[in-house]
């Protein structure tokens, strides 16, 4: 598991097509089979640990939480912050204040 930062510090200007005031943080490109969720968790909630189906995005849009890797040690997670799990990786996640991520799963996910 990883972490990955997608606040405006790690973003770049996008300046192409008459752009202003816009920011761009890649977060990966793929292949194949694809699946987009909201995925919200009461205060307390957890998604207990399970394999990866797909490569997976877990994006903190709202609220803090953590998500843990094959180890199932608790990483915190807030607002803004992303974790990524690849296909097979045993993993869970969860919060104890509520949260709301967006998941993409994909066949294949490069970042």
């Amino acid at each position: 598991m990883e972490v990955l930062e997608t606040g405006r510090d790690a973003a770049a200007r996008i300046e192409r097509f008459e752009s202003h005031g816009a920011w761009s943080t890649p977060l990966g490109a793929g292949t194949g089979e694809s699946h987009v969720y909201a995925i919200h968790f009461d205060a307390p909630g957890e998604i207990g640990p399970h394999e990866a189906g797909f490569d997976q995005l877990f994006l903190v849009v709202e609220g803090s939480g953590w998500a843990a890797g094959p180890d199932g040690a608790r990483v915190p997670l807030r607002k803004g912050q992303a974790a990524r799990f690849r296909r097979g990786e045993v993993h869970s996640k969860g919060s104890d204040v509520g949260m709301t991520a967006i998941m993409v799963q994909v066949e294949t996910l490069s970042v």
